[in-house]
């Protein structure tokens, strides 16, 4: 405004004397400090104060947490859903202790040389009875609401032990070993305490697992930070593995590999589905690797589970074979007409391919014959014969396809109990 006044181009009765300019100040001032007033109210109650508000619903909401994205939504779901069925499992046994002292080697010479002559004394070690300890540590899961829990054999080997388990809440209960599978990896126990229901987690399917499917682990990792989670894919179906625990050496079948974390103490732990379903139980890690691990088929551990309930033990059929799987190597090297099945042969030691008065036995199965199906399922190096039997029980009857000379032929045998 004030440059639309120019002074020097106009005449002395035009100028604007000092009130009136004085005037026009005041009065633009205060038009100006009032617009800016109503301006500056109507931003506040605007602007301010609904971001104030929002501010508030914001923090509100990250209080409570809302997931950001719905696999979020399901992983949290299915870990608050499972955790309370997961246990953690300490196993403790009576251990000598032991006592240092000293001996002197020389005492014998006493009598010759005089006491105190040699000052010599050797540092010894004597058992003082035994004390109970902790020695070991693993994971388990709830399957029943009477206390059936699932985990591994390798967390239970301890046949002089004793067990107790810890659930999330910090409850503490001792819990007896009921059966251990004596091919896989897996083995059941009770919670030593019928007047309590416990809380169950759901046993879901391990039939149509995919790559690349989430998947969540969870365990006492290291055997100290219990109901620990890790979340990853499901990276490799199918496995066969040797794994070790301490002493004990065994090879696995089918095992599920996954890059979710699993370490020390979380074996025997759920692999949990976004259901928040049992898919498998956590048996494995690879030591020198980056984050591979696996676990067992939940498959065969609802079996173990229906036995155990059923006839307190875990039992496997027999067929009652010694075999190789055909592959185009051995096709090639026994000259045989197909790549594919299961070759009847000696043992390394020369027992025989074929137990006497088994069921393999009693069909007239003969070494050199190439059992061709199992029940209507081709054998492959993907689908053994050992895979395929582990999903029956004793007393079955199936149709075995295989080949002799050139020759198909099907028979009916009745499968016995391995010992």
């Amino acid at each position: 405004m004030y440059e639309d006044l120019k002074p020097d181009n106009m005449s002395k009765s035009k100028r604007p004397n000092k009130s009136e300019l004085f005037l026009s100040v005041v009065l633009v001032s205060f038009v100006t400090g009032l617009l800016g007033a109503i301006i500056g109210l109507t931003f506040y109650f605007q602007v301010i104060q609904p971001e104030k508000k929002k501010d508030i619903i914001e923090k509100e909401s990250i209080a409570g947490y809302l997931p950001q994205t719905a696999q979020e939504k399901l992983i949290i779901n299915a870990i608050e859903k499972v955790s309370p069925a997961v246990v953690s499992i300490v196993i403790s046994k009576d251990v000598p202790v032991f006592e240092q002292y000293y001996y002197n080697p020389f005492e014998q010479f006493e009598d010759v040389f005089g006491p105190g002559y040699f000052e010599y004394q050797v540092p010894q070690y004597r058992q003082k009875g035994t004390e109970k300890q902790d020695v070991g540590n693993g994971t388990g899961v709830i399957v029943s609401e009477d206390g059936i829990i699932l985990t591994n054999k390798h967390v239970v080997a301890e046949e002089d032990a004793e067990y107790t388990v810890f659930t999330s809440e910090g409850k503490k209960f001792e819990a007896k070993v009921l059966a251990r599978d004596p091919v896989q990896d897996l083995a059941v126990m009770k919670i030593e305490q019928d007047s309590e229901s416990f809380p169950v987690a759901t046993l879901g399917s391990s039939e149509d697992l995919k790559m690349g499917q989430s998947v969540i682990a969870i365990g006492n990792a290291l055997g100290e930070f219990k109901n620990t989670v890790s979340v990853g894919v499901i990276s490799g179906l199918g496995r066969t593995i040797t794994a070790s625990s301490g002493s004990t050496t065994e090879t696995l079948e089918n095992v599920i590999q996954t890059d979710a974390a699993i370490n020390r103490g979380n074996s025997g732990g759920p692999l949990l589905n976004l259901k928040g379903e049992i898919i498998g139980i956590n048996a494995a890690m690879v030591t020198d690797a980056q984050s591979i691990g696996f676990a067992i088929p939940i498959e065969r551990a609802k079996k173990d589970i229906e036995q155990v309930q059923e006839t307190g033990e875990i039992s496997y059929p027999f067929l009652g074979v010694r075999y190789i799987l055909v592959s185009e190597q051995v096709q090639e090297e026994y000259e045989l007409p197909v790549d594919y099945g299961a070759l009847i042969i000696k043992g390394e030691s020369g027992e025989p391919g074929v137990t006497p008065d088994s069921g393999a036995g009693q069909a007239g199965l003969q070494e050199g014959d190439i059992i061709l199906e199992f029940d209507g399922q081709r054998i492959t190096q993907n689908n053994s014969l050992s895979k395929i039997i582990s999903m029956y029980s004793p007393g079955d009857k199936v149709n075995v396809k295989y080949l002799r000379e050139g020759g198909e032929i099907t028979v009916e045998i009745e499968l016995g109990q391995r010992e």
